[in-house]
């Protein structure tokens, strides 16, 4: 007998299941000769971030991410910043994107395409998203300044493609113009939080898997 759904006021929209409700939670702990991560990821979650790395602008960046996403997103991260923050940005994208992947499993009735523009003062960021199992990145993103304090702004870049490879989406940022480059690096964590949280979304007129393929 098919599950009756009631709706979840954790994430708006979202029916979930009565009692037998798979949840959709990843933990996930990764250790190299350069970063030691554990991170854990529920996206049915209410925004409560707790995020501890090395790299203190990025983790500002991923406090914007769960809140705007709705998840809920704890990461405990050390690294060789000694060298630079390189290793831990891409790492923690491995494994956000690893832990995304797990948490929807066949991704049964999700909305799987979003996008979102985020002002943020003076900069304008555009994210959209197809939750595809077909990685692909495009960036259109040009910064005045190449770092904002000690974080280098092509670390923006190395997370996020590495992020959309291992989750398997399809992911298009687009940074339209601001000249404040916290701005326009904040917008961008904002809109992806944004997007997600609404091709995540369950969508209780969707029945099964949203592919004329019957797989994603």
């Amino acid at each position: 007998m098919p599950a009756r759904f009631k709706y979840d006021l954790r994430k708006k929209g979202s029916p979930v299941a009565d009692s037998n409700a798979l949840s959709r939670t990843a933990s996930i702990a990764r250790k190299t000769g350069e970063t030691d991560i554990k991170l854990s990821l529920n996206v049915d979650g209410s925004g409560v971030a707790e995020i501890e790395t090395d790299v203190p602008f990025f983790n500002h960046m991923l406090h914007a991410f769960t809140k705007n996403a709705m998840f809920d997103l704890k990461v405990e991260a050390t690294g060789d910043i000694e060298i630079d923050d390189h290793h831990t940005v891409e790492d923690i994208g491995i494994v956000l994107g690893q832990a995304l992947r797990e948490s929807l499993g066949d991704k049964s009735g999700i909305k799987r395409y979003a996008s979102a523009y985020i002002p943020m003062d003076e900069a304008l960021a555009q994210v959209i998203i197809d939750i595809s199992n077909r990685p692909h990145f495009e960036y259109r993103a040009a910064y005045p300044s190449h770092q904002v304090g000690s974080f280098s702004t092509e670390l923006v870049h190395e997370f996020l493609w590495k992020f959309a490879l291992e989750a398997r989406i399809t992911l298009h940022v687009i940074l339209h113009y601001g000249h404040n480059t916290h701005h326009m690096i904040e917008a961008i964590f904002k809109a992806l939080g944004r997007a997600l949280d609404e091709a995540t979304s369950i969508d209780p007129r969707v029945k099964g898997v949203p592919s004329t393929k019957g797989v994603l």
